[in-house]
């Protein structure tokens, strides 16, 4: 299923138009991308969690290569599935 797939049904289900359904779907998102881009989290329980996490300097080898390099300290997005979601992923 696709963004376009997720609208359309959203829209079925609910009664209303497609337009409103993404702009639902695309509002949802730019909060979920504004509170993790702050430092903050965004969860749903049962269903999925989104945060931040910092990640600390490592050393790191060159696939290509092999030569061992630096990789800085950074951020990543972590993202977390609540246990609904865990359960149907197991098909129950």
């Amino acid at each position: 299923m696709n963004k376009g797939d997720l609208v359309r049904d959203i829209a079925e289900k609910t009664g209303v138009t497609q337009a409103d359904a993404d702009n639902v779907i695309s509002t949802m998102f730019d909060i979920v991308e504004s509170q993790v881009s702050k430092g903050g989290e965004v969860s749903i329980p049962g269903y999925i969690k989104f945060e931040r996490k910092n990640t600390k300097a490592r050393k790191g080898r060159n696939p290509a290569t092999g030569a061992e390099m630096d990789i800085p300290a950074g951020t990543a997005v972590k993202v977390t599935a609540g246990s609904k979601l865990k359960k149907a992923g197991k098909g129950r």
